[in-house]
């Protein structure tokens, strides 16, 4: 891989019109009467924005990276955003690769080199996950460990799957994050994996489901990247420990001042601060839950104490403990030099 990535970079094509037709501006949706796109906010594409948001990442964006990733009224503009352009082919791997190991050979202060090693450690980590797929291309349809198909039922709580899906749960962090995603195309790496494990784990909603609507709506999507990580963040890939985030719990760490969390749930307005993360435990509940906002579809740790035994029990049965080994040789990584293991599952590994 390393190889691959030093090797000289291929001339970009010149793309030209047909001769004698002027190409012109792409028409709008509604000139060609097709629907408004559901996705106001979504990402400008093209060769140029790839470029200048790679430029700006390594120059100006992203030296406080590794903090501020995490935060999603941090991470738009911290993380790099260079995932739709990655993925759909408007810059290449390997060119963001050698700019950065450019940026890297420069002097630089402060945050920089800590900031830089951890972009080219999730670039080097996006090429590991891609392996997956090619190695096993059933990983988009069947459980990792086999032991894991009757983990959960295979027909998911269409109820649950829709409050889920239309930011409805009555869990305030998780429902802003479901909306800011319908509205942007994108999520900061914590929160996807956040909005997947709720799903998979509070919800317990199948993967396959929830997997497929997360793909529709990620403008970064890749087959290799999202299905790996979503099996990671549902417990059933059987060599990843789980991770059961609980959303009130992010809520209050990931956005501390509400500010996220008011701006995609304005139902919310008239809760105080203190209960804005559970308002269920606001004397004035009543006013809203069930009126302006949905009462919460579970009991948050309820429904966790549940998923865990769930989940350890079946990894401690003999026939789910013999088939990890064969997995781990399979796919875990095999360099223990510079993969560092991000420490929590990214449906993009944050670019």
């Amino acid at each position: 891989r390393d190889a691959f990535m030093a090797a000289p970079q291929l001339d970009t094509p010149t793309l030209r019109a047909l001769p004698g037709v002027e190409p012109g501006a792409i028409p709008q949706a509604r000139a060609l009467r097709l629907s408004d796109d559901p996705c106001p906010h979504r990402q400008r594409g093209g060769r140029g924005q790839g470029l200048d948001l790679l430029h700006s990442f390594l120059n100006t964006r992203g030296e406080p990276y590794r903090s501020a990733m995490s935060s999603p009224l941090s991470a738009e503009r911290a993380c790099s955003r260079l995932s739709p352009h990655i993925a759909l082919g408007s810059l290449s791997l390997r060119e963001v690769v050698q700019a950065t190991t450019a940026r890297q050979d420069e002097p630089a202060a402060g945050r920089w080199g800590g900031a830089l090693a951890s972009f080219q450690s999730r670039l080097a980590w996006r090429d590991h996950f891609l392996q997956k797929l090619e190695d096993q291309p059933d990983i988009e349809t069947r459980c990792l460990q086999a032991a894991a198909e009757r983990l959960r039922p295979r027909e998911s709580d269409a109820a649950r799957l829709a409050a889920w899906e239309k930011g409805e749960t009555g869990l305030p962090f998780l429902d802003a994050c479901l909306r800011y995603l319908a509205a942007t195309g994108w999520l900061n790496f914590r929160a996807r994996a956040m909005v997947m494990a709720c799903a998979s784990y509070h919800l317990w909603l199948d993967w396959r489901a929830t997997g497929a609507i997360l793909a529709r709506r990620f403008t970064d999507y890749d087959p290799g990247i999202h299905w790996p990580q979503v099996q990671m963040q549902s417990g059933t890939t059987g060599m990843n420990t789980p991770r059961i985030y609980n959303p009130v719990k992010q809520g209050w760490d990931q956005d501390p001042t509400g500010a996220f969390t008011r701006r995609w749930l304005p139902e919310l307005a008239p809760v105080p601060d203190a209960f804005l993360q559970n308002p269920w435990r606001w004397s004035g509940a009543g006013s809203v839950l069930g009126r302006r906002y949905p009462e919460p579809v579970v009991d948050v740790a309820t429904a966790q104490r549940a998923a865990r035994d769930a989940v350890w029990s079946l990894r401690r049965k003999p026939a789910a403990r013999a088939q990890v080994v064969e997995i781990i040789e399979r796919h875990a990584s095999r360099s223990p030099r510079r993969m560092v293991q991000p420490s929590h599952g990214q449906l993009s590994l944050d670019l």
